[in-house]
């Protein structure tokens, strides 16, 4: 199933990518590359609401989860604003995932799967990539969890 199909099957909203929270821009392409700038966990919709807290105070390892997806359904949508189509991503190569926390919280990786779930989910063997999940003492906002992501793409979308 190609990528734009499995958006449209899991109901997933692109259509708001977020606007930069300071002076840098989203997506940088270059080459075969696009480098994707940290998103966090966003509501939908233009004015979507930022998630707050911190993982192992406020949060469980299950909300931590779905700010998590909800992350990286932030970044697919720059990712297609960026290049038209995500049928055109040939490979998700490196994410780095940031979770908010106390100093004695140790289940980042949990954490960030909702992350790497979701990308596996759209994009099957091409969305399993390299990853680091590190905590944080805090992230802007006092968002959970914030992610960038490198993803290689072809010219034309790519038919799996």
């Amino acid at each position: 199933m190609s990528a734009e199909a499995k958006i449209v099957e899991l109901k997933l909203d692109l259509s708001h990518p977020p606007t930069p929270l300071g002076n840098y821009v989203e997506a940088v392409s270059t080459g075969n590359l696009v480098f994707l700038a940290g998103h966090g966990p966003r509501g939908a919709g233009p004015g979507g609401q930022w998630l707050n807290g911190k993982l192992g105070a406020d949060m469980t390892v299950e909300q931590g989860y779905e700010a998590a997806r909800l992350t990286g359904i932030g970044l697919l949508s720059t990712l297609r604003h960026e290049i038209g189509d995500l049928d055109r991503v040939t490979r998700v190569v490196k994410a780095l995932c940031m979770v908010n926390a106390t100093a004695d919280f140790e289940q980042h990786p949990a954490v960030a799967n909702g992350f790497s779930d979701l990308m596996a989910e759209v994009f099957g063997e091409r969305g399993r990539h390299a990853r680091s999940a590190v905590g944080m003492q805090s992230l802007p906002n006092n968002i959970p969890f914030e992610a960038e992501m490198i993803v290689e793409v072809a010219q034309e979308p790519v038919e799996y």
